[in-house]
């Protein structure tokens, strides 16, 4: 029986991605992108349970006030920050030099894809795990940005079966809470993962280059 497949959306334009808020002033946007550099620095230096809006604003050098009225909480705060790190890889990988962004062979373009992901876990994952973590992120938008880009180039790939569980299913393996159970607990290394990622990915397209 055959299976049926949504319908996969083209390459959504610039402003689709990374325009998702109402736009800002550039003092507030520069105010924004200020706090929310601060809150990933703290992440990659002490992990999330460091970011309280007290440590954002010292660490941004502006009081806890404006911390406050620009994300209304610490789980707003996390949130933002997720989504900050989801429009840095998007316009990586829609805009960005190849072999992440377009110009290489779609194969190449998903083990950099991959390697990209992986580079951000630190950050990600933690913050995941602060700001939600529930099944509803697989439905919202990040998510699925991400999901139709890996389709894509699977399909450029020719890669067989249901392209869209093909994608979560190579997505799964780049889970942010996975890897970091798998580095610190495990034992594994991020080389070790993205090497694993790519030989995944090369396995699933491995008729393309018969």
């Amino acid at each position: 029986m055959l299976s049926i497949e949504p319908v996969t959306p083209g390459p959504l334009p610039r402003s689709a991605i990374l325009n998702t808020e109402p736009t800002e002033r550039s003092d507030a946007a520069r105010n924004r992108e200020l706090l929310l550099d601060a809150a990933e620095a703290l992440v990659r230096e002490q992990g999330a349970d460091a970011v309280t809006m007290d440590a954002v604003a010292k660490r941004a050098g502006v009081g806890k006030g404006t911390v406050f009225r620009r994300f209304g909480s610490r789980s707003g705060l996390m949130h933002a920050l997720l989504d900050q790190s989801e429009k840095k890889l998007q316009a990586a990988y829609m805009f960005g030099p190849p072999p992440l962004g377009p110009g290489a062979p779609p194969v190449e373009r998903l083990v950099a894809f991959g390697r990209a992901r992986l580079n951000g876990i630190e950050v990600e994952g933690d913050v995941i795990r602060e700001a939600s973590g529930g099944a509803d992120r697989y439905s919202g938008a990040p998510y699925n940005v991400t999901k139709t880009h890996v389709s894509l180039l699977l399909r450029q790939a020719e890669a067989e079966g249901n392209i869209w569980l093909l994608a979560d299913t190579l997505m799964a393996a780049i889970d942010a809470g996975l890897v970091l159970h798998q580095t610190r607990v495990l034992g594994y290394t991020l080389e070790q993962i993205g090497d694993y990622w790519e030989s995944l990915v090369r396995r699933v397209t491995a008729r393309t280059a018969q």
